[in-house]
This record gives C-alpha cells, structure tokens and sequence, in this order.
C-alpha cells in the first residue's frame, strides 16, 4: 500500500473531522470536540493540516499544525495533532506525516516545533523521542473556555 502525504483541502475536512473525533476517543474525552465542519471550512486562514492518503483515496492519519512565535526563540510551527487510525498504525505513516511536518518547518525557517503529548501515551512518547524531541515536565497546560468567561 502507498501512502501519499499532502497538505489537506477542504474536501478532506469530513474525513478530518472523523479522524478528530476517533482520536478523541482513543484519548477517552470525546466530550471536548466542539468543532464543526462548517467552522473548519470558514476557518481555512487558520485550520491548516497535512493528510496521510491511501492508493484507494482513503484519508487515514492527519496532522493539523499553524505557525506562531515565540519571544524566547522566535518563529516555531506547533503541532496541535497527529493521529493515525488504529488499522494503519504501526506502518510508519505516522513517521511520515512528521518528517514532512518537520520538512515544511524548515522550508518555513522556523526555529522549533512545539506540541504535547499526553503523559499517559507511552508509545506516542517513544514515537517522538525517536525523532531527537525532548520531553519535559515543566509546563502545565492552561486553557480558558471563552464562551464561559465573565470578567
């Protein structure tokens, strides 16, 4: 089987959606997917994704990411999510969706990549150690709900 990795256009974004929403479950909180697939594609400036596709056409793992910066270092690409269905795991598709995710990284100058990884997630830990990341503990994750905020 070949798999092609591309940036993902809008008639990739159902199966996005579905990919997210399996990965919820496999992350046991599928409770915290809000998004829509209407708010994805009105989102195009932001919502930025390469795709793992297959011979037949089949999206089978995804990786979303956007640019930011960093006052410390400067330019860096975050890596939100990378998620390979459970039947095409462990074929290094998940290895490819990264490299050319670091690839496009560097074609963009950026400094570093960031992203998390559940502690929980043993074989995503090693995943990414494999390719030189390191791993802290430092940092705690902070999220402010928006739609619940009152001052």
């Amino acid at each position: 089987m070949e798999i092609i990795i591309r940036k993902a256009e809008i008639p990739d974004f159902p199966a996005i959606l579905s990919l997210i929403k399996e990965f919820s479950v496999f992350q046991k909180t599928p409770q915290k997917v809000t998004v829509t697939l209407e708010e994805m594609e009105k989102s195009t400036d932001l919502f930025q994704a390469l795709v793992a596709e297959t011979d037949q056409r089949d999206v089978v793992g995804f990786t979303s990411y956007y640019f930011s910066y960093y006052s410390w270092t400067g330019k860096a690409l975050y890596l939100d999510d990378l998620y390979v269905s459970e039947p095409y795991r462990r074929q290094k598709i998940g290895s490819q969706l990264l490299n050319t995710l670091i690839d496009l990284a560097r074609k963009e100058q950026c400094k570093k990549m960031r992203w998390q990884v559940s502690k929980w997630n043993e074989d995503a830990i090693r995943f990414y150690k494999k390719t030189g990341a390191s791993i802290d503990d430092m940092e705690i994750n902070c999220d402010l709900n928006l739609s619940a905020y009152q001052r």
